[in-house]
C-alpha cells in the first residue's frame, strides 16, 4: 500500500486535533475535580472488594486497561461490554458497579438502568456529560471539558483514565509517577514506526498488562483507517492466531516496566520471525528488541505507562489513517453516540 501525503487535513482529523490539544489539561482537571466523589467510590470498593466495569467501545477498552490496576490493589475487578452484561449477565449483588459512557446516553446504558430498576446502591458513573442520563441517575465522576466532539475517542479515553486514576489514588495508589506523565508528556518520534507499517493490510495490537490500551488503539485504528485492526492478548495471540502473521499483517505491541515485559519481547521476536513488521511502544526500560521498530519511553508501569503512551499511540493511529483514507475522521457507517442496539 502506498502512503499518501495529505495536502489538506480532513475536517474529521482537525476535530480530533482540537480534542488532543486539550486532553492533558482536561485530564489533570478531571483528576482534581474527582476528589469529592472518588473517596466514596473507593470506600464502596473497600467494602465490596469486587468491581464490575461496564461500558461500550472505547469505554470498555478503558475498563479492560484498568482491570489489572484494581486487581493489584486487592479488588476483584472484571470488565464486560455492557451489551454482554445485558444478554448474559453476571450477578451485580455485593459488587461495586462502574458504568463508563462518554455521552451518558448510549442505548445500552439506558436499557441497563431500565432493566435493573435504576441500578444498585453501589452503582456509579463515569462520563463527560454532566447533564446526561447517566449523571442524573447515579453519582458520577464528570470529566472536564464536556463531551468529545470528534468521532474517534482520544480525549475521552485520557479523561476516563484520569477519573479512574482519582479512584485508584483514593484507594492508596501512589499518584506521583502518573501525575508526572500527565504534566510532562513525552513525544518520541513515530515516523520510523509509520514507515515500518507502510505496506500492511491489517494490524494486530497486543499486550499483557497493557492489553486494554492495545484494544483501545485497535479500535481507533479501525475507525479511522477502515482497515481490519483488532487486538489479541499476548497469550491468546500465541494459541493459533500466529498463523495469520506475515508481511501484510502488522503487529503493534505495548510493553511496560512490569513482570510481563519479557513475554511481550518474546512475542515481538516471534512476530518478526513470522515475517510481520513489528512496532513496540516500549516503557520497559529494557534494551530495544532486535529486528523490530521501537517507540521508546521512560521506564513506567501501570497508569503512568498508560498516560505516557496513550497520546503518542493516538498520534500514531491518526497519522496511519491519514496516509490511507482521504476523509479520515469522518465516519461513513457509525455515529458518535450509538443510540441503537
Amino acid at each position: 500500500m502506498i502512503m499518501r501525503s495529505s495536502k489538506q487535513r480532513p475536517d474529521g482529523l482537525v476535530a480530533i486535533d482540537r480534542e488532543m490539544a486539550r486532553q492533558h489539561a482536561d485530564a489533570l482537571a478531571s483528576y482534581e475535580g474527582a476528589s469529592p466523589l472518588a473517596p466514596r467510590i473507593a470506600a464502596s470498593l473497600k467494602s465490596t472488594g469486587r468491581l464490575l466495569l461496564l461500558g461500550m467501545g472505547g469505554s470498555h477498552a478503558v475498563g479492560r486497561a484498568v482491570e489489572p490496576l484494581y486487581r493489584t490493589l486487592g479488588i476483584e475487578a472484571v470488565a464486560l461490554p455492557l451489551s454482554e452484561q445485558l444478554g448474559q449477565p453476571l450477578t451485580v449483588d455485593a459488587k461495586t458497579i462502574l458504568i463508563t459512557s462518554q455521552s451518558g446516553e448510549s442505548a445500552e446504558v439506558l436499557r441497563w438502568f431500565k432493566e435493573t430498576n435504576g441500578g444498585t446502591a453501589e452503582t456509579f458513573g463515569l462520563t463527560l456529560e454532566a447533564t446526561s442520563f447517566l449523571a442524573k441517575t447515579v453519582p458520577s465522576l464528570i470529566g472536564a471539558g464536556g463531551s468529545e466532539q470528534a468521532f474517534a475517542a482520544t480525549r475521552s479515553l485520557t479523561i476516563s483514565f484520569a477519573l479512574h486514576f482519582a479512584i485508584l489514588s483514593a484507594l492508596g495508589d501512589d499518584p506521583t509517577d502518573s501525575l508526572a506523565s500527565i504534566k510532562a508528556p513525552e513525544a518520541p518520534e513515530i515516523e520510523a514506526a509509520l514507515e515500518t507499517l507502510t505496506d500492511v493490510r491489517a494490524v494486530i495490537t497486543s499486550g499483557r498488562r497493557l492489553q486494554g490500551m492495545a484494544e483501545a488503539i485497535a479500535l481507533g485504528l479501525t475507525e479511522l483507517s477502515r482497515l481490519p485492526c483488532f487486538s489479541l492478548e499476548g497469550g491468546q495471540l500465541r494459541h493459533g492466531p500466529m498463523e495469520m502473521l506475515g508481511p501484510s499483517v502488522g503487529v503493534i505491541l505495548f510493553r511496560a516496566a512490569d513482570p510481563t515485559a519479557g513475554l511481550v519481547a518474546a512475542m515481538a521476536v516471534s512476530a518478526a520471525e513470522a515475517g510481520s513488521p513489528v512496532v513496540v511502544f516500549d516503557a520497559s526500560g529494557k534494551p530495544p528488541i532486535a529486528g523490530v521498530t521501537t517507540i521508546p519511553f521512560k521506564p513506567a508501569a501501570g497508569m503512568a505507562a498508560i498516560f505516557a503512551m496513550l497520546p503518542v499511540a493516538q498520534s500514531f493511529m491518526i497519522a496511519f489513517a491519514d496516509a490511507r483514507v482521504e476523509n479520515a475522521g469522518t465516519p461513513v457507517r457509525s455515529t458518535k453516540i450509538t443510540r441503537s442496539e
